[in-house]
């Protein structure tokens, strides 16, 4: 029997800077000051309807009732702790990253794919900056969508598609600057084109990633006997694309320089342009060459 999942949005907060607060303070003092500081974001935890799951060493894993209530607190926590640290004169920030979706919630802590995204995006923010996903700003009133923008892409362990990054405004100075940006041009993004005889796969925004193998469910089937299956993979990260090998006998590359370098379950940053070849040396001749170009686009 599959055990039940609930709709809930898994909030991480952590203290940004705590090493050089300790090095600053010395260890009891700091050790006070982080003390007090997870205290007051389990208080605004308790204020927002949420539930405390566990802290983790300068670091606090709540759950609330759903995402408007993670976007509330989470804003409530940056100015109790910005207050906090005027009142006090000391560098205190934290950084906050947060997801809405379906968790499983099991002797006092929560499990699922859900609170992986969390803890990705919470790694993602800087100090002071609250970060959540698509999906979350997607379930908040119109008032709380109205405070986001996106700012991001990123990867996640286990998924094959990107997310998309949303910064949450929390500060009226911040809020006035959004919306007094003006784009006077229009946004360029980079694109990769992976090409293989007659088919080529345009890479950005609306494909993330691309499997390379001679399996024919791939998306570049590749008709050599020395590709593995599933050979290889390109992905975007936040506009970079990365090549990763996943295969038996590795995956060579030429870069646009004239280097030869070999992946064996490594990954490459792919640069301008070059050519990819799956289980055997680069052939610049070779029918089974794919070869890539990074461009650049105008965003739709």
């Amino acid at each position: 029997m599959e055990t039940p999942k609930t709709q809930l949005a898994t909030l991480f907060a952590d203290i940004s800077g705590s090493t050089r607060l300790y090095e600053t303070l010395g260890d009891a003092v700091a050790r006070r000051y982080v003390s007090e500081c997870l205290q007051l974001l389990m208080d605004v935890t308790g204020q927002h309807g949420g539930n405390v799951v566990k802290t983790i060493g300068d670091e606090v894993m709540v759950t609330l009732p759903d995402a408007d209530s993670g976007g509330r607190a989470a804003s409530a926590m940056q100015e109790a702790i910005t207050a906090r640290a005027v009142m006090e004169r000391v560098p205190l920030a934290i950084r906050i990253g947060f997801h809405y979706g379906p968790v499983i919630a099991e002797g006092g802590d929560v499990y699922g794919d859900a609170v992986n995204v969390a803890s990705r995006i919470a790694g993602l923010a800087k100090g002071s900056q609250i970060l959540t996903s698509r999906q979350t700003v997607e379930a908040m009133a119109p008032a709380l969508q109205a405070k986001t923008r996106m700012i991001d892409q990123a990867s996640v362990k286990g998924k094959q598609e990107s997310i998309d990054i949303y910064e949450v405004i929390w500060r009226e100075d911040d809020l006035t600057q959004m919306e007094a940006v003006v784009r006077p041009h229009p946004v360029t993004e980079t694109r990769l084109s992976l090409s293989y005889l007659d088919t080529e796969i345009e890479m950005g925004p609306g494909r993330l990633s691309a499997v390379l193998g001679r399996g024919q469910g791939n998306d570049l089937v590749i008709a050599d006997e020395f590709a593995s299956r599933q050979h290889a993979r390109v992905e975007s990260r936040r506009g970079k694309f990365v090549l990763t090998d996943q295969s038996t006998n590795g995956t060579f590359v030429l870069t646009h320089e004239g280097k030869h370098v070999r992946l064996h379950r490594e990954e490459l940053l792919l640069q301008e342009t070059g050519m990819i070849s799956l289980g055997r040396v680069v052939d610049s001749q070779a029918p089974t060459v794919i070869r890539f170009r990074l461009f650049t686009g105008t965003a739709r």
